[in-house]
């Protein structure tokens, strides 16, 4: 698997008022990428809101970006906002996208195409995958443990984003994704590369045999993505990645970020570790306009 050597973006954050959080908001970009002058991408993490999920004893704003009863709306609006405008400033002043697009995500392997006409709508849309390629539309994927995956096709400049937890990635959410990316845009996998970006890790995440059950039933490789011991483990990134690889992606073109977000909770958010006392990151990918 190719390492995902991640740049932050660093950008100094504005005070809302006196009374607001000061810190750096971070964005973590995949180096490999940074030829692909067409393509905006990124993944949040926690550092750089106004938000104050953590409590007290965390210095500065938690940068939540989902609406929960965790939060206040003003407070994520506001997160949503740096980000957007952090990740897609050209430093000239011209920004290189119009909207996002995101998803009520429920753990499926249901794939929607987009475009400028459900930004305009501001269209409400369960699923968990998102592809386009419309200049200027952003897709947003939200998760606090899951991963999120972005594809992009480097001929036909075309986009996708993914939720895959582990029940999105039984079902084949990101194999989905592929197909759903040469259907509607004529796709190639060869021409496609693939992130996966900071969820739990196999360190952290115990699950149930009846877990393993349902991969071993649908998948002939279930056994290598399960540690033993005394509590049985899943690795969703090699999961995932497996799926890429099968659906037809070259290994040296799916990087993957080798953080845990419930061992690193001081970065990121962690449904799991936290108790669901969290706040929600968000991974984007769209096609810049020019």
């Amino acid at each position: 698997m190719s390492s995902l050597d991640v740049t932050r973006a660093k950008q100094a954050v504005p005070r809302r008022d006196e009374a607001a959080h000061s810190s750096d908001l971070s964005i973590l970009r995949v180096p490999q990428w940074s030829a692909e002058a067409w393509l905006v991408h990124g993944f949040s993490t926690r550092a750089g809101g106004v938000s104050e999920i953590a409590g007290s004893s965390r210095p500065g704003g938690d940068l939540n970006l989902g609406f929960t009863n965790r939060d206040t709306s003003e407070a994520v609006l506001l997160n949503r906002e740096r980000f957007l405008s952090s990740l897609v400033s050209t430093g000239s002043g011209r920004e290189t996208c119009g909207g996002i697009v995101t998803l009520k995500q429920m753990h499926s392997a249901l794939v929607r195409r987009v475009g400028r006409a459900e930004i305009a709508e501001r269209a409400s849309l369960w699923g968990d995958g998102l592809v386009t390629n419309e200049p200027g539309v952003l897709l947003g994927i939200q998760t606090a443990d899951c991963l999120p995956i972005l594809i992009a096709d480097r001929q036909r400049r075309a986009v996708g984003a993914f939720h895959a937890g582990w029940r999105g990635t039984l079902k084949g959410i990101v194999e989905r994704g592929v197909s759903a990316m040469g259907r509607e845009f004529g796709s190639f996998p060869e021409d496609l590369i693939a992130a996966i970006g900071p969820g739990i890790g196999r360190c952290c995440f115990a699950v149930g045999g009846e877990v393993r059950d349902l991969f071993r039933a649908r998948y002939a490789y279930s056994d290598e993505l399960f540690s033993g011991g005394p509590t049985l483990a899943l690795d969703l990134v090699e999961a995932n990645r497996r799926q890429l690889l099968t659906a037809g992606l070259s290994p040296g073109d799916v990087f993957a970020l080798d953080a845990c977000t419930s061992c690193r909770t001081d970065e990121f958010f962690s449904y799991r570790a936290e108790r669901g006392k969290t706040g929600r990151m968000m991974a984007v990918i769209g096609v810049a306009q020019s």
